[in-house]
């Protein structure tokens, strides 16, 4: 597995970490810390599910509000690395309050000279309400 890879897969893993730990009183957006030392979080740019657009301080904010009212949990589909983007599919399932969902989703990771993340774009494929 390449290095970029395995950044992505430590990504992924250390966001479910943090979004259990994020259920412990006392909480912030400073103990996204872990994650940030795997982003270029001066250039850092998300593009979400619904084309909102966030720099590291934004998407930090936004990752606290949810990790903090939210369980979520992944399993790994694919990871595939083609010109210096990294590719991760995932099915993941959470629960916001009443609300349930699993959706598959692909992220795309591109990376700096530094082969720390710099760009996030998410994709998401969920079923039609019944």
């Amino acid at each position: 597995m390449s290095r970029r890879a395995d950044t992505v897969l430590r990504y992924a893993k250390t966001t479910g970490d943090l979004v259990t730990k994020a259920k412990q009183p006392g909480f912030t957006a400073a103990d996204w810390a872990p994650l940030a030392q795997l982003v270029d979080t001066e250039n850092f740019h998300r593009v979400g599910a619904f084309k909102e657009e966030m720099d590291w301080d934004a998407y930090v904010a936004f990752l606290t509000g949810w990790a903090t009212t939210s369980e979520w949990e992944c399993s790994f589909t694919r990871i595939t690395e083609h010109d210096g983007l990294v590719f991760l599919e995932l099915e993941e399932r959470s629960v916001v309050g009443d609300f349930r969902s699993v959706v598959n989703s692909l992220s795309v990771y591109e990376f700096g000279a530094d082969d720390r993340i710099r760009r996030l774009d998410l994709y998401l494929q969920m079923a039609l309400p019944q």
